[in-house]
Protein backbone atom coordinates (compact mmCIF):
# COMPACT_ATOMS: atom_id res chain seq x y z
CA UNK A 1 0.00 0.00 0.00
CA UNK A 2 1.09 3.55 -0.65
CA UNK A 3 0.16 6.65 1.31
CA UNK A 4 -0.67 9.59 -0.91
CA UNK A 5 -0.80 12.81 1.09
CA UNK A 6 -2.62 15.71 -0.56
CA UNK A 7 -3.12 19.37 0.24
CA UNK A 8 -4.46 22.32 -1.71
CA UNK A 9 -1.33 24.20 -0.58
CA UNK A 10 1.22 21.76 -2.01
CA UNK A 11 1.80 18.99 -4.48
CA UNK A 12 1.07 15.39 -3.54
CA UNK A 13 3.52 13.41 -1.42
CA UNK A 14 3.67 9.64 -1.81
CA UNK A 15 5.23 7.40 0.83
CA UNK A 16 5.58 3.64 1.04
CA UNK A 17 3.41 1.98 3.67
CA UNK A 18 6.09 1.41 6.38
CA UNK A 19 7.32 5.01 6.23
CA UNK A 20 3.80 6.45 6.00
CA UNK A 21 2.67 4.44 9.03
CA UNK A 22 5.76 5.46 10.98
CA UNK A 23 5.20 9.16 10.31
CA UNK A 24 1.49 8.98 11.12
CA UNK A 25 2.18 7.18 14.40
CA UNK A 26 4.81 9.75 15.36
CA UNK A 27 2.31 12.59 14.89
CA UNK A 28 -0.39 10.70 16.81
CA UNK A 29 -2.61 9.79 13.87
CA UNK A 30 -4.19 6.43 13.14
CA UNK A 31 -2.31 5.01 10.14
CA UNK A 32 -5.54 3.92 8.51
CA UNK A 33 -6.41 4.04 4.85
CA UNK A 34 -7.89 7.55 5.17
CA UNK A 35 -7.30 10.51 7.40
CA UNK A 36 -6.82 14.22 7.81
CA UNK A 37 -4.38 16.56 9.52
CA UNK A 38 -6.04 19.85 10.36
CA UNK A 39 -4.12 23.14 10.27
CA UNK A 40 -4.41 23.51 14.06
CA UNK A 41 -2.67 20.11 14.47
CA UNK A 42 0.24 20.80 12.16
CA UNK A 43 2.63 22.67 14.46
CA UNK A 44 2.37 19.89 17.07
CA UNK A 45 2.92 17.32 14.31
CA UNK A 46 6.05 19.16 13.15
CA UNK A 47 7.35 19.29 16.73
CA UNK A 48 6.70 15.56 17.18
CA UNK A 49 8.55 14.73 13.95
CA UNK A 50 11.51 16.92 14.88
CA UNK A 51 11.68 15.32 18.35
CA UNK A 52 11.63 11.85 16.78
CA UNK A 53 14.47 12.88 14.45
CA UNK A 54 16.57 14.08 17.40
CA UNK A 55 15.87 10.85 19.29
CA UNK A 56 16.88 8.73 16.29
CA UNK A 57 20.06 10.76 15.74
CA UNK A 58 21.03 10.31 19.39
CA UNK A 59 20.43 6.56 19.16
CA UNK A 60 22.50 6.33 15.96
CA UNK A 61 25.34 8.30 17.55
CA UNK A 62 25.31 6.09 20.63
CA UNK A 63 25.44 2.98 18.41
CA UNK A 64 28.34 4.43 16.42
CA UNK A 65 30.20 5.35 19.59
CA UNK A 66 29.73 1.86 21.01
CA UNK A 67 30.90 0.33 17.74
CA UNK A 68 33.98 2.58 17.67
CA UNK A 69 34.79 1.77 21.30
CA UNK A 70 34.52 -1.93 20.51
CA UNK A 71 36.90 -1.56 17.57
CA UNK A 72 39.39 0.32 19.73
CA UNK A 73 39.34 -2.61 22.18
CA UNK A 74 40.06 -5.00 19.33
CA UNK A 75 36.54 -6.39 19.16
CA UNK A 76 35.09 -7.20 15.78
CA UNK A 77 31.52 -6.06 15.86
CA UNK A 78 29.20 -5.53 12.93
CA UNK A 79 28.17 -2.01 12.01
CA UNK A 80 25.04 -1.21 14.04
CA UNK A 81 21.64 -1.51 12.37
CA UNK A 82 20.38 1.69 10.87
CA UNK A 83 23.74 3.44 10.62
CA UNK A 84 23.90 3.04 6.86
CA UNK A 85 20.18 3.29 6.17
CA UNK A 86 18.09 6.27 5.16
CA UNK A 87 17.40 8.28 8.29
CA UNK A 88 14.10 9.52 9.61
CA UNK A 89 15.36 13.05 9.07
CA UNK A 90 15.75 12.35 5.36
CA UNK A 91 12.31 10.76 5.18
CA UNK A 92 10.37 13.51 6.96
CA UNK A 93 11.91 16.63 5.41
CA UNK A 94 9.35 16.80 2.58
CA UNK A 95 6.49 15.91 4.92
CA UNK A 96 7.45 18.70 7.32
CA UNK A 97 7.66 21.09 4.38
CA UNK A 98 4.17 20.02 3.31
CA UNK A 99 2.83 20.62 6.82
CA UNK A 100 4.46 24.05 7.06
CA UNK A 101 3.12 25.19 3.71
CA UNK A 102 -0.37 23.82 4.39
CA UNK A 103 -0.41 25.47 7.81
CA UNK A 104 0.65 28.81 6.33
CA UNK A 105 -2.28 28.65 3.91
CA UNK A 106 -4.70 27.19 6.52
CA UNK A 107 -5.30 24.08 4.39
CA UNK A 108 -5.61 20.52 5.65
CA UNK A 109 -3.51 17.54 4.58
CA UNK A 110 -5.47 14.41 3.73
CA UNK A 111 -4.65 10.90 2.64
CA UNK A 112 -6.65 8.09 1.10
CA UNK A 113 -9.41 10.30 -0.31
Amino acid sequence: MLYKFKSKATGDLILLEPQGKQILRIIGKDPGAQGIILPNEMLAAIDALQAAVVQEEQAHQAAKDAHKAGLEKGETTPIPDGVRSITLKQRVVTFIDMLRRAHAEDKEVVWGV
